[in-house]
């Protein structure tokens, strides 16, 4: 089944391989490189790859994972959903869009409508997202959901030192 969710602007639905070629321009754009980091998707094959392994995966073994974001009219403008991370003891709220729809309040639409969607469908009570200290606009938005500080973390497999917010 693929889930579909609207919002005033926006549409959030499950991805599909058909998806790919947008996933190839979001995984590549400057803000995700920068505040995400490289995925190595350089192909249409390479994004359908990391659709099947990543998010079309997730949403088979927890029923949610990250939606591909649309304005009304259809235009693919980022990505935004809850993840489910070994790593992690909340589900984590995770949020890209492309530049050109910074600023815009489409972030904050998207991820209240993710948490509105994990809350209603799943009953995911508690969230926590994560992200780069130096990555003010995310912490804004976060602090915008309700979130605050809780603490700096290191992934097993990481150098990097992120922060952890929880709701």
């Amino acid at each position: 089944m693929n889930k579909k969710f609207e919002t005033e602007r926006l549409i959030l639905r499950e991805f599909t391989l058909e998806d790919a070629e947008f996933v190839l321009k979001l995984l590549n754009s400057k803000g995700w490189l920068r505040f995400i980091g490289e995925r190595n998707v350089k192909t249409i094959a390479d994004a359908q790859n990391y659709l099947a392994n990543g998010p079309m995966q997730h949403y088979q073994k927890h029923g949610f994972g990250l939606w591909l974001v649309l304005l009304k009219d259809t235009t693919p403008i980022g990505m935004c959903g809850i993840l489910k991370r070994d790593s992690l003891d909340l589900p984590d709220l995770g949020f890209c869009l492309l530049p050109e729809y910074h600023a815009k309040g489409f972030a904050y639409e998207s991820a209240k409508a993710a948490m509105d969607v994990g809350q209603t469908f799943f009953g995911i009570e508690k969230f926590c997202a994560i992200t780069l200290p130096e990555n003010h606009a995310s912490i804004r938005l976060l602090e915008k959901l309700g979130f605050v500080l809780a603490k700096a973390i290191q992934f097993p497999d990481s150098n990097e030192v992120l922060s952890l917010y929880h709701n």
